[in-house]
């Protein structure tokens, strides 16, 4: 019986094949004992001293076993090991080609996905630094975890004695790109991992140590990767969203003390089929997941917990979300109102060389996408009085400065600028007006020695009055992710009407293509400025239009017209036009698409209108 069990334990380690015919000399043995016995004619004491060192030989026999049989089944390799056949596709039969079709990339199988050999190349370039570079991150980010948690469960250290992701990278099966109308840029790759890594951990408590060691890992995922929003600022997009479209495949090997666990012999079918762990299993993965789903057994517990914990916090559409820019930077919302009276100049230069100037300001904040505001012109006046008023809409007082230029207007030809100047915002006290009188400068550039000449002065009257708190919240929609609400003024039951002018494509007109945007609102009239030849011309200005009334039944007309050169003997011309139903606009809050224009043969134009109530 101890020799049996010596056996079975020594080479149940080494060759699983042999564990049948091992139980049978297991069942000899112990059938042979009651026949040993009563050889002895019976006699009462042998059978007590048979029995005694059975007992003793079967304790000696299990633990020889157990130790020689865990050092061959750590030390001894297989020597049955065959290597793979390799045979052409075109001698495979239907079914094993079918079977193949899983390894097959997706590039070839999707015409929806390209092939990126180029940065398989790249990164395999890059892989040892990047290993050195993505081990040395996981150690700051692991380490005050760690120290958190061995003082909370009383261990006395918890360490990585190797962490190497190995010299085998990652490789991209694919890539799926999307086109879309917003912000964003939205990626799939195919994205599969059979790495060599050696990830050991050392845990030291009450005196023990022991180690756990991860190795021989395989990782296959499909990711959605969106780049949202996109900004004019490095590195253009203020966030990363990562969500998987499938669970994805991991398995890996764990050793403990230097046993592979999951290639313990019987262990594996044993967990499969043995109902207490399957009713472990079920506690675990549902105990540890926020949004239970229906489970399958497929691998071994730790494995398949991985897998349905992972798919559950992060399969579309949950996503896992990267700050790469602060948001409030990457799109600054409104945070107050400076009202601007424009009141009078004095002592303006004048650029004509028969009569006076015939002077008008223009005024805008800096780092402001939307087109400046202007006041009337003055006839042949050099002593301006306007008092005229205009509301800007403040983003940030800290950096932005209301920006006035005086023009002299000219009937042909480009208007000469008489001369500039900024008031910086941070220099103004909330709520209190302010009269400020400017000296006119060529330029900003304190260095440019034109600004020594006078050219006149400018007063205006200013006042900022910034946002109560709540007044700058936002309303949210499916798929923008934000709409502001509409500026202190707005008319109660009304709100305020936002066209946001993006781009147009394949405009061209006969004679020129010089393309802008007219709009045309109840009466109202705004219009982008125009850009020289060029069929696919991109604006990206924003227009405000104060309504009194949600204008569910009205109309908007965009025209897209061409203008013509300075000295050109050709008029202005239609590039095309549409006819926009405000419905969907007030319905849905919020609308960004391309419209194909009418009386153009190709052209479109992509325009974002919001409706913001207060």
């Amino acid at each position: 019986l101890a020799l049996s069990c010596f056996l079975l334990l020594l080479v149940s380690a080494c060759d699983l094949r042999s564990l049948t015919w091992f139980w049978c000399c297991f069942l000899l043995s112990f059938l042979a004992a009651p026949a040993r016995v009563a050889g002895f004619r019976g006699r009462a004491y042998m059978g007590f001293l048979s029995t005694v060192l059975g007992f003793f030989g079967f304790g000696v026999g299990l633990t020889l076993g157990l130790v020689i049989g865990y050092y061959l089944f750590i030390y001894v390799q297989p020597t049955d090991v065959k290597h793979p056949v390799i045979r052409p596709l075109v001698e495979l039969d239907t079914k094993s080609l079918e079977s193949m079709l899983p390894e097959i990339p997706l590039w070839v199988k999707s015409p929806d996905f390209d092939r990126i050999d180029w940065l398989n190349k790249f990164i395999e370039t890059m892989w040892p630094y990047l290993d050195k570079a993505i081990c040395k991150m996981v150690k700051e980010i692991t380490k005050p975890i760690i120290a958190e948690n061995t003082a909370k469960y009383k261990i006395d250290s918890v360490e990585f004695e190797t962490l190497t992701l190995g010299s085998l990278p990652p490789t991209f099966q694919g890539m799926k790109v999307y086109t879309t109308d917003e912000q964003e840029l939205i990626m799939e790759p195919s994205v599969k991992w059979a790495g060599n890594p050696n990830i050991t951990v050392v845990v030291k408590a009450y005196g023990l140590k022991g180690t756990a060691q991860v190795v021989d890992l395989q990782v296959f995922a499909l990711p959605r990767i969106t780049l949202k929003p996109l900004v004019p600022s490095f590195p253009c997009f203020a966030k990363i969203l990562v969500s998987l479209m499938e669970k994805p495949h991991v398995d890996f090997g764990l050793k403990i003390l230097g046993a592979d666990l999951m290639a313990l012999p019987g262990l594996y079918g044993f967990v499969q089929l043995n109902p207490v762990f399957q009713i472990i299993h079920e506690y675990i993965v549902n105990a540890s997941l926020l949004y239970p789903k229906k489970f399958t057994h497929h691998a071994w517990i730790l494995q398949e917990t991985i897998k349905t914990q992972v798919a559950n916090m992060y399969l579309w559409p949950k996503v896992l979300e990267v700050q790469i820019m602060d948001p409030a930077k990457a799109h600054k919302k409104p945070v107050g109102i400076l009202f601007v009276n424009v009141v009078r100049a004095v002592k303006l230069t004048k650029k004509d060389l028969i009569g006076k100037s015939d002077p008008y300001v223009k005024l805008k904040l800096t780092e402001d996408k939307l087109p400046s505001k202007k006041t009337s012109v003055k006839r042949s006046n050099l002593n301006p009085e306007w008092n005229e008023e205009f509301k800007l809409v403040v983003k940030d007082p800290e950096s932005q400065a209301l920006e006035l230029t005086v023009y002299d207007w000219e009937q042909v030809g480009k208007h000469d600028r008489i001369g500039m100047n900024v008031i910086p915002l941070k220099d103004l006290t909330s709520d209190e007006t302010k009269s400020i009188t400017v000296n006119l400068l060529k330029s900003m550039d304190t260095n440019d020695p034109a600004n020594e000449k006078f050219r006149g002065q400018l007063t205006v009257d200013v006042i900022y009055k910034p946002f109560k708190e709540g007044d700058s919240d936002v309303e949210t929609s499916d798929e923008s992710g934000v709409i502001e609400k509409a500026p202190d003024g707005t008319p109660e039951g009304g709100g305020l009407l936002v066209v946001i002018v993006h781009e147009a494509q394949d405009v061209e007109g006969k004679h020129h293509t010089n393309p802008y945007v007219r709009i045309l609102f109840k009466g109202e009239e705004k219009k982008t400025k125009h850009i020289k030849k060029n069929r696919d011309p991109r604006w990206e200005q924003e227009f405000e239009f104060v309504c009194e009334e949600p204008p569910i039944n009205e109309k908007m007309h965009v025209e897209v017209i061409s203008r013509p050169s300075s000295l050109g003997i050709h008029s202005k011309e239609t590039l095309g036009y549409i006819v926009i139903s405000l419905a969907d606009v007030i319905n849905n809050k919020r609308i960004n698409e391309k419209y194909h224009l009418i009386d153009s043969k190709n052209g479109r134009i992509q325009l974002e209108l919001q409706w913001r109530t207060s």
